[in-house]
Formats: C-alpha cells, structure tokens, sequence
C-alpha cells in the first residue's frame, strides 16, 4: 500500500504541475500555489456541522490555479460482543459452521484506514475535487472514491451571469449524492473526525453516482434539483426482465435516471445560536443491471468490524473485505424506490441536535408488490472546552421495514454513546459504547434474535 501511495501521490503531484501554467510557476512561490480552494468545506474540525457548501463572498482572489492535497487517517480498536438464536448456527470451524454462525470475534485492532483529498482551484469559483481510497474496509489497495467539479462562477460576462450565480451552484460529476442531510455527518472510510460516533445510520442513504445537481440559495433558503444514473457505476450494457419462476414480472428493462430533490432553511441567529431543516426526496421509477444502490452504495464499509456476519462461505471463513457492511440494513429497493428524508440541526452554544426521519418504498424486480421501511434517529451532542475541543453524545437509531417474503416488519435498534476530545483541530480521539439488536427475522436468518453490544476507539487524523 506504501509503494501505491507514492506511486499515486507523485502521479497526482506531476498532474498538477502539468496544468499549471508555467508563467505562474516562475512568478509564485510553492506556497501561493498551494491553498485551499474557494467555496469549499474542510476536512478538519472547522468542517463540523458544515452541509452544502456557502454561497458567501470568497475571500481569496483568483491569481491562477491552486491546488491543495488533504487526507483522512483512521485507527480503530474495537471490542464488540455479539449473539444470535437463528437455526443452523453450530459448528467450531469454518468447515463445520452452520449457515446461520456468526463470525467469532475477538478484542483488536482494525486495518487503518486512509482517504487522500485533492482540491484544484482551476478557474474563478470553478474547482475540482478528486476522493480517493487509500485504505478501507472493503478495499485495502487505492482506488478512486469519484469525483466532480463544481461552478460558483460562471466564465461568461454579464450582469445577468453574474446576478445568476451568487445564488447558484452547479456540480457535475461521479460524486456523493446530496440526499438527506445525515450522510455529512457519517464517517467515511478514514475521514471520520467530522462524525462524532463511530457509524452512520443503520439504514445507511449514501452513494456515489454520476449526474448533476443545481443549488440556489439566498438568504438562509436553499433549494437543490439532481439527476443522476442511479447506481453506483456506469454501464451501457443491455439489461434483461425480472423474472419469478416462469412468469415475468417486471418486462420493463429501461434504465430510468434518479431524481433528487432538496429544500430548507438555515439561519444562524447569533454566533452560537443557530438552526436548520431540509426535506429530500430520491425517486427512480424503473432501474435495472446492478440496480439501484442508495442504501448499499458504500463501497468503503462499516466501522463496525465484522459485527453480524456469519462466518462461512463454501467451507471456509469469508474474507473480511466481504463482511464491510457489517450492522446495516439494506432494504433491498434495487428496481424502484421512492425515499424521503426530513432533518432537523438546532444549535445553541455547546448544545447540538440532529434529528432525522425518513420513510421509502419500493421492491426488487423479482417482486410484485412494494414494501416499506421507516427510519428514526436522533442526536444529542455537547461540546465543551476551549473552541469545544471537548464534546459528549448519544444517539437513538430504529428502523422498521418489511423484507421481501415477510408478513411483519422487522425492527432494528441501536443506542451509542459517544465522547471526543480534539487534541488539535486535526487530530481527534473518540470512543464508543453501542448496543444493537435484531427482532422479528425469521428463525432461518442469522439476525433471528441477534444483538451486539461492545465498544470501539479511534485515533483520526483529519486535515
């Protein structure tokens, strides 16, 4: 992974000394070249509680291209216990487990994890971000998260541009799409020193998709409209019907684009007082190859390790980058979904609160019918200290939902207590108690009456 890092590193370090121009190069010193980029959220401790990025005045004028390298480093302990009462779970190997037995775990450390950030100022409030995985749970080599660019000016005179685009942002790109306001604050991959726990929410509404989205706001109102593919990846290959048994079900094999939707209002009132809330809505009418991917479209993985994963496959023990979703829920919308998220932050000095209820529908092509599932989730956070370097937390997470085959919802629940302190404001050290269980899965499902109780610790750097 070191040789790959360098590899990668001096790669992207050559791309940027290629598009700057050379006339700029010879007049500026590196380190007016190197700098953070305009309307733009960083990746330390100033980034807390930060959502879309600002429309306010930049205040660093554009000379030429800057270019700025950021990364994400996270080390995790974690001592997890977990149970669960489904049939078929005996067995003391991995060649004599039962379908159903959970992955034996033990105290220890995981793999680090590492997220490298590059942030190009390319013109007059147009930059470029690249994501990228050094590190992670599901994939251990570097690869490329996605990324966009984004206009907050446009390069054509007039007052009408002009007028148009201090209200106006435009992405376009393979990014993280900007549904619901929960996925800002879930860790991701090594950037986890802006979530004060360890996960997101059980039902985890995050992926990467290619399209665009359009931003107004003025005056603490913002609005957003997106539309991307739908999926994870791109594909052009051709898609066949859902089928059950001999009869098809679904004959429609058109791949439709997801429609995003988002609004809200955010007013700070005073320096420390300050309020927001937001609706989003994520629709796709018809999707189908690798299908939809909202609630399984992190391809970095859990923090929780290995928590809730059985422990064989065809005899042997499961390789622990097959186990990165580790205690989430997948719904299985894969062929059409319609989700709606609502969100509530309330601040007053130290004290936070982040809610969130979200309700979506859907089913997979194998399916006639739509099921349901409904999320709730709340936050409550103080920080203290001098420039609240010190915070502590908890958080209240259930999801109810119908599985395919299913008479009645399952539910799900987590409780997590969280404390941090920012050493600096890149370096954060946090822990974690959380306790979750499974109820109403069917005795033939290793969730059948599972729990996990346990704690984690991370060291993460930020910057």
């Amino acid at each position: 992974m070191k040789k790959q890092f360098l590899k990668y590193t001096l790669t992207a370090a050559l791309v940027a000394g290629c598009i700057l121009p050379q006339t700029t190069m010879a007049q500026k010193g590196l380190g007016e070249i190197y700098g953070r980029p305009s309307y733009w959220n960083p990746y330390d401790q100033r980034g807390i509680n930060r959502f879309e990025t600002s429309k306010l005045p930049d205040s660093i004028p554009f000379e030429g291209p800057r270019v700025r390298f950021g990364a994400g480093f996270t080390q995790q302990f974690q001592n997890i216990k977990h149970s669960n009462t489904a049939l078929n779970n005996g067995g003391n190997t991995p060649a004599t487990a039962g379908a159903n037995k959970l992955y034996p775990l033990t105290p220890g450390f995981m793999t680090a994890q590492a997220n490298l950030f590059i942030d190009v100022q390319l013109a007059d409030g147009i930059r470029l971000n690249v994501t990228n995985y050094m590190s992670s749970r599901h994939h251990n080599e570097f690869w490329v998260k996605g990324g966009y660019i984004q206009f907050d000016k446009l390069p054509f005179k007039g007052k009408f541009w002009n007028d148009l685009m201090e209200i106006t942002t435009i992405k376009v790109g393979h990014m993280e799409v900007n549904y619901g306001d929960a996925h800002f604050r879930r860790p991701d991959a090594g950037h986890t020193l802006q979530s004060p726990f360890m996960e997101g929410n059980i039902a985890d509404a995050f992926a990467t998709e290619i399209g665009g989205e359009v931003y107004v706001q003025k005056n603490g109102l913002f609005g957003m409209f997106g539309m991307t593919n739908g999926m994870i990846k791109g594909h052009v290959d051709s898609t066949t019907p859902g089928m059950l048994g001999t009869e098809v079900v679904d004959p429609v094999t058109k791949r439709n684009p997801s429609f995003i939707l988002k609004g809200g209002y955010d007013k700070t009132f005073a320096p420390r007082v300050r309020a927001r809330i937001s609706g989003s809505l994520y629709h796709n009418s018809s999707q189908n190859g690798s299908g939809l991917t909202l609630y399984s479209g992190d391809r970095a993985g859990s923090n929780y390790q290995n928590v809730m994963e059985t422990w064989a496959s065809g005899g042997a023990a499961k390789a622990y980058t097959a186990m990165y979703t580790s205690g989430r829920f997948n719904p299985g919308f894969s062929k059409k979904m319609t989700a709606m998220m609502l969100n509530a932050f309330g601040k007053y000095q130290g004290l936070e609160f982040f809610g969130t209820f979200e309700t979506a529908n859907g089913r997979s092509k194998t399916e006639r019918d739509d099921r349901n599932m409904t999320q709730l989730a709340g936050e409550l956070i103080y920080r203290f200290g001098k420039d609240e370097n010190l915070y502590v937390g908890g958080r209240y997470n259930t999801v109810s939902a119908r599985l395919n085959g299913y008479t009645e919802n399952v539910k799900i629940d987590r409780t997590s207590l969280a404390a941090g302190w920012f050493v600096t404001k890149n370096v954060l050290m946090k822990a974690e108690y959380v306790m979750q269980n499974y109820n109403n899965f069917k005795n033939t499902d290793f969730r059948n009456g599972a729990k996990f109780n346990g704690y984690v610790i991370e060291a993460v750097v930020g910057f």
